[in-house]
């Protein structure tokens, strides 16, 4: 299996780890505006309910994110190979290597650390279009594309 493939895969398996914990909370939500019963403190009744209806449409925002992630990696082609940063590139730099597809923060293969970013992070929108022997400035830093899978 490719470092694409491993990447790819991993940032599934997050993806997929995000739409089960928000799946669970919506549940969890719910179920407690079903037990919810009305008390004598009526206000204090209203309040909790309110409050479990913006945790839920809060929720429904988280869902509606992973599945925009869902979308964006099921357009990755971990077979492609790009000779300038695209998405689904994996590149590797003098000072960082990334995976452009979604933001799934540090993954480690083979002791070799990763950042799986967005297309939409700064970082990102630097290194698009960009080759091998290319110099980036991002904040601080400036490093040399050294590899683009």
């Amino acid at each position: 299996m490719t470092i694409k493939e491993q990447l790819y895969n991993l940032c599934l398996v997050f993806v997929e780890q995000r739409l089960i914990t928000v799946n669970k909370a919506i549940l969890d939500i719910q179920n407690s505006l079903q037990s919810e019963t009305k008390s004598s403190a009526g206000d204090k009744h209203e309040t909790g309910r309110a409050m479990l209806q913006l945790e839920r449409e809060k929720a429904g925002h988280q869902l509606a994110e992973i599945e925009k992630q869902k979308q964006i990696l099921h357009k990755v082609n971990v077979e492609s190979k790009h000779q300038k940063v695209a998405l689904g590139s994996v590149i590797k730099t003098t000072q960082a290597n990334y995976f452009i597809a979604v933001s799934a923060g540090e993954i480690v293969i083979d002791k070799t650390t990763y950042y799986a970013i967005s297309a939409a992070t700064p970082i990102a929108q630097l290194l698009l279009s960009k080759g091998v022997g290319d110099k980036v400035a991002f904040r601080d830093a400036k490093f040399e594309i050294l590899e683009v899978l």
